[in-house]
């Protein structure tokens, strides 16, 4: 009987969902190279491997034995995923299309050589990005461009504003996926997207209040508050957002900035000015790729383009990463806690991350350790250790979870449950 490989859930899965991968009918303790490979919307090719030994009966489960080497070592049920590297250099995977899958291929080679070994097995599985029942809805209402997530049933349902950063666009798979855990989620676009500007030079929050108010208006969506999403450059936004606008209850900053960066922030008569770059505090690694980490001059001497966080009443969660080489987030995180309670406001909650970089992703999104920043015009460090930060994606997406469903009157309850 030929060699088969078995994955559960069978043939599809949503993307954060975890995988059972078992090969059986091997022969007993052979030795076997196992492969993943999937392609990007752009035709990128990413690709992962690990080298396993089957056990007495000829069985092997990745739930149960330990990678003998390859992309990653030890006992990792999902590395297959999180290890993939891509086959162009700074390439970071993005799900453009959330309505068809990544499509993954799987493959079992004799022997521990995976350039060489004779393929015994192989599989397609489906990672999908919308739950059944999940609704995409286009926003186009006046100046908002966006794409909002409703969960299936009558609601209504918490809502949460979710934002990238540079480069712009308009990135749906988190809230894709978001939505599928009974929020109302609205992707929105801020520069670089239809007829948004092509660069962000001033950020106007008004755009932003726009984006509010619609969601808040929005009768699948209950109130009296909503949640913001922020990752990196969204991150910074997103406190912005909560520190001048009304109407928002809950924000989770992703390795975001506590000052503006490199493009004022404007509120009505308000502004405020982006910190100095220094450009002669980059470093080069010996790799030869840009480490711009020290590069912004700290807001605690540039006082005026600290972000005013003290006028918020919004309850804050900070997700770091320790290893961030874009910017100094953990550093940002520590002084926007200090500002808000040297003002009187609730503490908030921050979690850190030891060796985990800038792009905290959705689950067994792969590390983007290095890649190209529009705005240096070079590939940078992001920084990172592959599993410490796949382990971090993990609980990131739990905590945020668990954090919105506490403060925007979602079913906690349930969720925990469920996490």
């Amino acid at each position: 009987m030929a060699p088969t490989v078995i994955v559960e859930p069978a043939g599809r899965s949503l993307w954060d969902e975890p995988l059972r991968i078992a090969v059986h009918r091997l022969a007993p303790q052979q030795p076997v190279t196992l492969r993943a490979a999937l392609r990007d919307e752009k035709g990128a090719l990413f690709r992962a491997h690990a080298r396993y030994r089957a056990d007495a009966a000829g069985r092997l489960d990745l739930q149960r034995a330990p990678a003998l080497g390859g992309s990653f070592a030890g006992l990792e049920p999902m590395g297959l995923l999180w290890a993939m590297q891509p086959d162009r250099p700074f390439w970071r995977l993005l799900k453009r299309d959330v309505q068809t899958p990544f499509v993954v291929e799987l493959e079992v080679l004799d022997g521990h050589e995976p350039e060489q070994g004779k393929l015994l097995a192989s599989a397609v599985h489906e990672r999908h990005f919308l739950a059944p029942g999940v609704r995409r809805v286009p926003v186009r209402e006046g100046r908002v461009r966006a794409t909002l997530f409703l969960p299936p049933g009558p609601g209504p349902f918490p809502g949460i504003v979710d934002l990238f950063g540079v480069g712009g666009g308009l990135l749906e798979y988190r809230a894709s996926l978001l939505a599928g855990k009974g929020f109302a989620v609205m992707a929105l676009a801020y520069y670089n997207y239809d007829d948004l500007p092509k660069h962000i030079d001033v950020c106007h929050l008004e755009y932003f209040e726009e984006a509010v108010n619609y969601l808040l208006c929005h009768p699948q969506v209950k109130g009296p508050g909503i949640g913001l999403l922020g990752t990196s450059k969204g991150g910074e936004i997103s406190l912005a957002m909560a520190s001048f606008l009304k109407g928002i209850s809950a924000a989770v900053i992703i390795n975001g900035s506590v000052a503006a960066v490199r493009a004022p922030i404007y509120y009505k008569d308000e502004s405020v000015p982006p910190v100095p770059v220094m450009r002669n505090r980059m470093k080069m690694t010996k790799d030869g790729i840009m480490d711009v980490m020290d590069a912004l001059k700290s807001p605690l001497e540039e006082p005026k383009s600290f972000i005013p966080v003290e006028r918020s009443d919004t309850t804050f969660l900070f997700l770091v990463g320790q290893d961030d080489h874009n910017w100094q987030s953990e550093f940002y995180a520590s002084e926007a806690s200090k500002r808000l309670q040297a003002h009187g406001k609730q503490k908030p909650q921050v979690i850190c991350y030891p060796e985990a970089g800038h792009y905290i992703e959705v689950p067994y999104f792969p590390l983007c350790k290095t890649g190209w920043h529009n705005l240096v015009g070079a590939p940078i460090l992001y920084g990172g250790e592959p599993r410490a930060h796949a382990m971090a994606q993990l609980d990131a997406w739990k905590q945020l979870q668990i954090f919105f469903h506490k403060h925007l009157g979602g079913k906690e309850g349930t969720i925990a449950a469920k996490l």
